[in-house]
């Protein structure tokens, strides 16, 4: 696959002399998605927090948007992961504070984007992913509508690369199928890479391949 959005190449990382990731590889391109499941403690937040530049790798490369990160640092890196990385974390990690729409549009305002474009492309998002905008707080919003929420501020920043991490965890039965479709859905349609870590196999169907990362090594899944 040329012109990868994500390209990581023999990664490898150790907490002490305990080996995490050993010889991962993987390439996603625009429009892709991967699911990468596995037991708790297999390493999947650490890859998480290798590609998001948060850790560095004893080894190896994490190409994003044509960049190693791995080579960036300070605010080169928090340029970078600005301008083509977006997150959808497990609890949402919104500002309560503030209303959806605000929620939304914060990334592209610390990115630069002019406040009138910032607040017209959130209330867009929110509009698409059924989510109202003003007149609530996010505080009231219910578990699915929070995540959808975290969606759309995954997305606004128009990332060629989003990252999901457990992004159903915290919803049960009918929210948790609404967000998993809206979140491949809406990133297909954009043109984004998607990588979903999560141990939900009902989610993890959604996505175009499976791998299973075990003992710091991926694998190929069945469908």
């Amino acid at each position: 696959m040329d012109g990868a959005v994500l390209d990581v190449t023999d990664l490898h990382h150790t907490a002490g002399v305990r080996p995490i990731l050993r010889g991962l590889s993987l390439r996603l391109g625009a429009g892709e998605s991967l699911a990468v499941c596995g037991p708790s403690g297999c390493g999947k937040t650490t890859l998480l927090m290798v590609l998001l530049g948060l850790v560095k790798p004893a080894s190896g490369a994490v190409l994003v948007a044509g960049t190693d990160i791995t080579r960036l640092k300070g605010r080169k890196l928090a340029a970078h992961r600005r301008a083509h990385l977006g997150v959808v974390f497990q609890f949402g990690e919104l500002l309560p504070e503030l209303s959806p729409v605000e929620n939304v549009a914060l990334p592209a305002l610390l990115a630069g984007t002019p406040r009138r474009d910032a607040y017209r492309d959130a209330g867009r998002l929110l509009d698409d992913l059924g989510v109202p905008a003003d007149g609530t707080s996010t505080a009231l919003l219910s578990g699915g509508e929070r995540q959808r929420t975290a969606v759309a501020r995954a997305l606004v920043t128009k990332p060629a690369l989003v990252l999901a991490d457990e992004p159903t965890g915290a919803l049960d039965g009918v929210a948790r199928d609404v967000v998993a479709d809206l979140l491949f859905a809406q990133s297909a349609q954009r043109g984004c890479a998607l990588l979903v870590v999560t141990h939900d196999t009902a989610v993890a169907d959604r996505a175009d391949a499976r791998l299973r990362l075990d003992r710091g090594v991926l694998a190929r899944t069945g469908a």
